[in-house]
């Protein structure tokens, strides 16, 4: 039916172009401080390191232990507050995707610095936001980072993000119109949003953990001057 259609089409324009403006300010914004957050690895996981170096010496599985936890705690927190904003339906989207963003992003540099990657140079923001991309499905080449500018970069990446999930969601976000049911699905999608968010961003750090691991143990190999 041609109406259901067009309203979808619209609503995807919209998810779209809020979802854009809602990664950019949670990437202005918000950022987890690794130097806090190594402190709060020691104290609430008990991982004994004093420096993000050091988690390349720990077990992977307490690494993927930690990952884990956090992305079930970044899921609940994100269920709550799509209950609690669902019940105004179409009416509270843009502030919830503001904070599905904010909660998403977070969890994504959280699973960075677990797997101890930091994000402090520009290269390693834009391998934050290449991973942020692949938590979303979306392939970004690191190619495009050499021909581009940081912000110029990220701004690419927000837009395949939210392009990406602007059709899918549009098609679920109707029963947000919905009184009855505007809450448990605002809670459900929210839910399963950064469950796939989390689960992928999880899986690309800890690849990355483990290609670094093995890097750093590989025998090094002298050249026949060195033997000299």
């Amino acid at each position: 039916m041609p109406e259901p259609a067009g309203n979808n089409s619209w609503l995807a324009r919209r998810l779209e172009t809020t979802l854009k403006s809602a990664l950019t300010r949670a990437y202005e914004t918000v950022r987890v401080h690794p130097a806090e957050y190594l402190t709060h690895l020691r104290r609430a996981h008990g991982v004994p390191v004093s420096s993000y170096e050091e988690l390349f010496t720990l077990p992977v599985a307490e690494l993927d232990s930690i990952a884990r936890q956090t992305v079930r705690g970044a899921m609940k927190m994100a269920g709550a507050e799509g209950a609690g904003l669902g019940f105004g339906g179409f009416a509270t989207i843009v502030p919830d995707l503001g904070i599905l963003s904010a909660i998403t992003m977070r969890t994504v540099q959280k699973l960075s610095l677990i797997y101890g990657f930091q994000y402090n140079t520009d290269e390693e923001i834009a391998e934050l936001w290449i991973a942020a991309a692949t938590a979303a499905g979306v392939d970004i080449s690191k190619e495009v980072l050499e021909k581009t500018l940081l912000k110029t970069f990220v701004q690419r990446v927000i837009g395949r993000i939210a392009a990406r999930f602007s059709t899918e969601f549009a098609e679920k976000m109707v029963a947000r119109a919905i009184p009855i049911l505007s809450s448990a699905v605002g809670a459900v999608l929210n839910y399963y949003f950064v469950r796939a968010w989390g689960n992928r961003a999880m899986a690309h750090f800890r690849q990355r953990h483990l290609e670094e691991r093995s890097r750093r143990t590989q025998p090094i190999l002298l050249g026949p001057a060195a033997n000299e």
